[in-house]
């Protein structure tokens, strides 16, 4: 699939500062669709994401029979068809880059007697699916799909579903939560055993939507979900909070841009999703939450992030489920902290819309920072100054996008990225964010790709 690139380069200038909003919580915003898509009635959606990513899910739970629309800048209304209800689509799904749309709608479809081929990007397309279609098959599931178990794939579900028990094998919210979606249409009990805990939206949205969930622990401290099937959702009122991941952009920033101070208000505080946080406090980060509040049994606050002089520390492996995605900014600003910064247990990060961990590794080395990589770890030698004055190479990746030109800001040359069309996924307004508080993004439009 061709489109226009986006090269963009970032500059370093005067100091950061001011208070903005990102946009809603990526993975709320994917599931409140869904929710809404399953439950009775009407769910009504304030702060909704409206990047690419959350779209395309959108128009998925469309082509599934839910009625979705959209009545002012970020509110969506949801007519759902209710568990049980959904419809078999007359067209392809395209998911475009949406990895967790994706995943997420396998589980949602994989208990119906409904046929649905699923499509993505170049990108997407080079993802495995494995992990999620292993469960969903175990639940009678039939998968038609290339080798790999990768886009584009076909999913038939059976008459019935069969309720199972589930060891999640590695950290994965996608895989278990595809698994208690499917579980939502099977009768009787479904059991997911997780482990090590991962982000648990699913599971708050669920009990939210009057889901009969049980969550216990173990003897071995496992987290055990049983989730009865086919009950009826009942219709909420949600408000997403801002997503943590694209705040991150603008909170490191601030940490390696001199004289910098930003507030970054309405965070979404889940403690699965703060790992970050935790981490930039104990490399001696200037960081502080303000205003804690709590909406729909999620707990947000505003973020303030001022310029530090940051020290290297060892990430332990057991932090990475709250923080995957947030290691490729945690890089850049390792690169400005002194010594060196220790990140284990990364292999989540070889499989996401790149291997974002070579991709880190070859942005470093383009622009100057000495480091070290293995097959699941990074180690970053930090400086008090950075070179920069690379171009990176995106693999159709945001997150690499935004990282990079977020060192960019603060290193003594300009960084490039060579397309920042991807985005648009996850954070539109980014570079119009940056331009708010002070920060030099350049944009020009290039061939198409």
């Amino acid at each position: 699939m061709s489109h226009a690139t986006k090269p963009m380069t970032a500059r370093s200038g005067g100091a950061l500062s001011g208070r903005i909003r990102v946009p809603g919580d990526k993975s709320i915003s994917h599931r409140s669709l869904m929710f809404g898509a399953l439950s009775v009635g009407e769910t009504q959606i304030e702060g909704l994401l409206e990047a690419e990513d959350v779209l395309s899910t959108g128009s998925a739970m469309r082509a599934l029979g839910a009625r979705v629309e959209r009545v002012g800048e970020g509110a969506w209304r949801v007519e759902g068809v209710g568990v049980g209800g959904l419809c078999e689509p007359d067209r392809v799904l395209d998911f475009g880059n949406a990895g967790t749309g994706a995943r997420l709608t396998m589980g949602l479809v994989a208990s119906h007697a409904i046929t649905t081929t699923f499509i993505g990007d170049a990108s997407l397309s080079r993802r495995p699916m494995g992990r999620v279609l292993e469960p969903l098959r175990e639940m009678g599931a039939e998968v038609l799909a290339r080798s790999g178990d990768r886009l584009p794939l076909t999913i038939r579900g059976p008459q019935t579903a069969l309720p199972i028990t589930y060891r999640v094998p590695v950290p994965s919210a996608q895989v278990k939560s595809a698994v208690l979606l499917a579980g939502l249409n099977a009768p009787g009990i479904t059991t997911v055993i997780e482990p090590i805990a991962t982000r648990d939206h699913t599971e708050r949205m669920l009990l939210g939507f009057g889901a009969e969930l049980e969550i216990t622990q173990n003897e071995a401290g496992e987290r055990v979900m049983r989730l009865k099937g086919q009950c009826e959702l009942k219709p909420q009122a949600i408000t997403v909070p801002g997503d943590p991941s694209s705040a991150a952009f603008m909170i490191v920033a601030a940490l390696i841009v001199p004289g910098s101070d930003v507030m970054v208000e309405n965070v979404l505080l889940n403690p699965h999703r703060t790992g970050l946080f935790t981490t930039l406090r104990e490399m001696g980060a200037d960081l502080t939450i303000e205003n804690v509040r709590e909406t729909g049994g999620e707990k947000l606050g505003d973020v303030r992030a001022r310029h530090s002089k940051l020290k290297g520390v060892t990430v332990p492996a057991e932090r990475a489920p709250s923080m995957i995605d947030e290691y490729p900014v945690l890089s850049m600003a390792a690169a400005f902290a002194e010594g060196e910064t220790r990140m284990l247990g990364l292999h989540e990060l070889t499989v996401k819309e790149s291997d974002r961990l070579a991709a880190v590794a070859d942005g470093l080395t383009a622009n100057g920072v000495p480091h070290e990589k293995g097959p699941d770890w990074l180690l970053v030698r930090g400086a008090e100054s950075v070179a920069g004055g690379g171009t990176v190479t995106t693999h159709l990746d945001h997150r690499i996008a935004m990282s990079f030109l977020v060192l960019g800001l603060a290193s003594n040359k300009p960084v490039s990225v060579d397309d920042g069309a991807p985005i648009a996924t996850s954070f539109p307004g980014f570079t119009e964010l940056f331009a708010r508080l002070g920060g030099s993004i350049e944009t020009r439009t290039g061939a198409a790709a």
